[in-house]
């Protein structure tokens, strides 16, 4: 472990000590959401990330609808808006992530499993009812930076069921995108150390665009028009 990883590792974590016991009272109140959102966005800046937004975020009921190109997006938005993550169920087993997943009010699916789709489905839909945003990467994995695979027409069930707003959510790196992009076959540790590992920063713009009406606009068409609306933003249309 490099010295760069070593100081942003003991940074991350004494934030967390410091952070854990205020959060455990607040919770207590049905409150510490904002805690969540605080430790993100230290998280990011501690990872070189310099975020700039562009657009309004709907607040309250509303899925956000994004590319995937790092597990740096996490807390890119994670600390910019008070959202919560749809995230596979396998995340819920890793240990320390998993249990700060679980903090931050993640909903778990297991994208793979056909027979849970309607009982995955109204997680979402009870989740989307809860007051804070929710965040889904309807390409279910992480893209290469220069391609924008196809979002899932199943995955936005939920949003046609509870009526919420339906945000596309561009996730820009720039000329950097390819560069931060998970590489494929890469394992969890190993992209972890080398974004750990980051010498310089990086400039991430968000780009909030018009929602759509999840109550009145079907789920093929709501996957199509927002991934329309990622694609132009990025120069990929």
């Amino acid at each position: 472990m490099t010295a760069r990883m070593m100081a942003r590792v003991l940074a991350m974590a004494v934030l967390l000590i410091l952070y854990l016991p205020i959060f455990g009272l607040l919770r207590l109140f049905g409150g510490g959401n904002f805690l969540v959102r605080s430790y993100l966005g230290w998280v990011g800046w501690l990872l070189g990330l310099r975020i700039r937004v562009m657009g309004t975020p709907v607040r309250g009921n509303a899925l956000y609808v994004a590319n995937h190109i790092s597990w740096l997006d996490i807390p890119a938005l994670g600390g910019t808006v008070p959202a919560r993550f749809i995230a596979k169920s396998e995340i819920a087993g890793w240990s320390l992530i998993g249990w700060l997943a679980r903090l931050g009010g993640s909903v778990f699916v297991r994208r793979q499993s056909r027979s849970e789709t309607r009982v995955q489905a109204n997680a979402v839909s009870v989740a989307l009812t809860e007051g804070r945003p929710v965040v889904l990467f309807p390409e279910a994995g992480t893209g290469d930076g220069v391609t924008l695979s196809t979002f899932r027409a199943s995955l936005f069930v939920s949003a046609n069921e509870a009526g919420v707003a339906v945000q596309p959510v561009v996730l820009d790196y720039g000329a950097r995108q390819a560069e931060i992009a998970w590489p494929h076959g890469a394992g969890f540790v190993s992209e972890m150390k080398r974004m750990l590992d980051r010498p310089a920063p990086v400039g991430l713009t968000l780009h909030f665009l018009p929602p759509l009406d999840g109550a009145t606009v079907d789920r093929k068409q709501l996957a199509s028009r927002t991934h329309g609306a990622i694609a132009k933003v990025l120069g990929l249309d």
